[in-house]
């Protein structure tokens, strides 16, 4: 039996309004959303108001009691945690009536976020924007940014999330990477 397979079963239990599995499926989940929360601190500035365990919590909620979704699968459940932990820096962000573009010279790359605080809103507000301009254009190169950044997931775990291959999430990263880098010419540096 596969090791995620009681991921999946608590998931499909929730759906039927078990509260009990609610409880149990956090220790199970709790790792792999702490160490995406964790990813989205790492290059902590001071002026943070929001923590990853409280960043957790708020996810969890929001995804757990404060949706209806049909869950289908483990992957399932961290495609939709990465696009929650997404919203809420960005609602964060925005909470903070943030300027829209990051001021020339700042220091932008897609491959460490930075979570929110007062000073850097701006950062998040504009890498945000330039990822639905990416999911205009390439919704499966935005979903990749959007698994690996927010999500903290790994190749090999965002190819099996979209259900493709590693090779394609290699190369679509890759594009996005680059994509990202024109966007942020000249204000940033090399991504």
């Amino acid at each position: 039996m596969d090791d995620n397979a009681p991921i999946t079963q608590l998931l499909q239990r929730i759906c039927n309004g078990d509260r009990e599995a609610e409880s149990q499926l956090m220790p199970l989940v709790y790792e792999r959303l702490h160490r995406a929360a964790v990813q989205q601190f790492n290059s902590e500035r001071p002026g943070h108001t929001l923590q990853p365990t409280a960043l957790i919590s708020e996810v969890y909620l929001r995804i757990i009691r404060g949706t209806t979704v049909g869950w289908q699968s483990r992957a399932h459940f961290y495609a939709v945690a990465a696009r929650t932990m997404r919203r809420i820096l960005v609602d964060y962000a925005r909470a903070a009536n943030a300027q829209r573009r990051p001021p020339r010279g700042a220091n932008l790359n897609i491959e460490n976020v930075p979570a929110y605080a007062a000073g850097n809103a701006h950062e998040l507000l504009f890498i945000d924007e330039t990822l639905n301009q990416l999911a205009a254009v390439d919704p499966m190169q935005a979903q990749i940014v959007e698994l690996r950044v927010f999500g903290g997931l790994t190749v090999e775990e965002t190819a099996h999330v979209l259900g493709v291959s590693e090779r394609t999430v290699k190369r679509d990263w890759a594009m996005a990477r680059a994509w990202f880098a024109h966007r942020f010419h000249g204000i940033v540096d090399d991504v």
